[in-house]
């Protein structure tokens, strides 16, 4: 879940120095321990909570805060409901944090590892979340949406993409619905983050900058006079985001979503702040990956097409996006990143998608 949550299966570079000019790392190897609190900046303090799969943390940022009951400390992002997860939350009250009053929960979207201990932090301390409404509603469906076996639209969606009846059946064997399982009872409502919003968070004013393809509205924090990017899984340093078509909207476009997105980004924010990622290092650099992120898919997209001068299915796309074998969960995201690629050449009407006995067979309309 944390892998197919985040992380591409697209050209991961693994955490080791990017092989992308133009960033640096002022911190250097240097991260939280469990249950330590660095201060990036003034009144920014950065933890780590561990996840499951290779990406093994997400950073948390503890922002100092203030409200109508004094001083305090915003928490922006969670980590997953586990166990371990917890602990490390009591490490940091018993720790760095002890004393120190919890004002409100920040949710930069509604991704397990970035909301799933949203509402138990919100019922500890009394306070309440702040997150996009569409994330907030994918939050709270997506916990109660527990099934015996995948609907239809799903197992569908997948013999479309390809699958075998075997691959079929063994991922229906799982049932659907594992969201829960690493995700706390989300509060019964949210205070509303919105494109644009400035949000005054302690010493500090905060602007939401809202990215679409990774989920659907995605909210970074922008600290423009002080020089910080709060940016989640929006941008990230050494690996590429997943950006999935998803059953949800099997007709949308995320890659065009996603790439609208950095380009956006890049005509907005300086290139000079601080990138304070989900996964990974803070950083600086932020037009150079910007440029890196769109580069590397805009070349795919040339790859797919070409390999497109004979019909395919997106199963056998496989070979030119990924390069490896695939099964399990990763066949699931392997998927909706493929399809979310096909979808982008079919909106911009350079493949078209023909449909036989259930199965999408796509084309390029003209040569590569």
């Amino acid at each position: 879940m944390a892998r197919a949550s985040d992380e591409s299966l697209l050209g991961d570079e693994g955490f080791v120095p990017t092989t992308h000019k133009g960033l640096t790392y002022p911190f250097g190897d240097r991260g939280p321990a469990s249950g330590e609190c660095i201060d990036v900046a003034p009144g920014v303090g950065w933890a780590r909570l561990p996840i499951p799969g290779g990406l093994e943390h997400i950073n948390v940022w503890l922002l100092d805060d203030r409200d109508e009951a004094g001083e305090g400390v915003a928490i922006v992002d969670t980590g997953m409901d586990l166990k371990r997860s917890r602990a490390v939350w009591d490490a940091l009250f018993e720790g760095p944090l002890a004393g120190r009053r919890v004002t409100r929960i920040f949710s930069t979207h509604f991704h397990p590892d970035h909301a799933g201990l949203a509402g138990w932090l919100c019922d500890r301390f009394g306070v309440r979340l702040w997150m996009a409404r569409t994330e907030w509603l994918m939050l709270s469906m997506l916990y109660t949406d527990q099934r015996p076996e995948p609907p239809r639209e799903a197992t569908a969606m997948w013999h479309a993409a390809g699958w075998s009846d075997a691959e079929v059946a063994e991922v229906g064997e799982r049932g659907w619905g594992r969201f829960a399982q690493i995700c706390s009872q989300p509060p019964a409502g949210h205070m509303r983050l919105a494109d644009g919003d400035e949000v005054r968070i302690g010493a500090r004013t905060w602007r939401i900058v809202v990215g679409s393809g990774h989920t659907p509205e995605h909210a970074c924090l922008w600290d423009e006079a002080g020089g910080l990017l709060i940016a989640g899984d929006q941008v990230l340093p050494r690996i590429t985001s997943n950006v999935s078509l998803s059953l949800i909207e099997p007709e949308g476009d995320p890659l065009g979503d996603w790439l609208a997105s950095i380009d956006r980004f890049r005509a907005m924010l300086p290139p000079d702040l601080l990138v304070l990622p989900a996964h990974g290092g803070p950083f600086a650099g932020l037009h150079a990956r910007l440029e890196a992120l769109r580069s590397g898919h805009q070349d795919r997209l040339i790859d797919l097409h070409r390999f497109l001068a004979s019909p395919a299915r997106a199963k056998d796309c496989f070979e030119v996006l990924f390069r490896r074998r695939l099964s399990g969960d990763d066949l699931i995201l392997a998927t909706g990143e493929t399809l979310a690629h096909l979808r982008r050449l079919e909106v911009d009407g350079r493949v078209a998608r023909e449909t036989q006995d259930g199965v999408w067979w796509f084309r390029a309309l003209a040569p590569a």
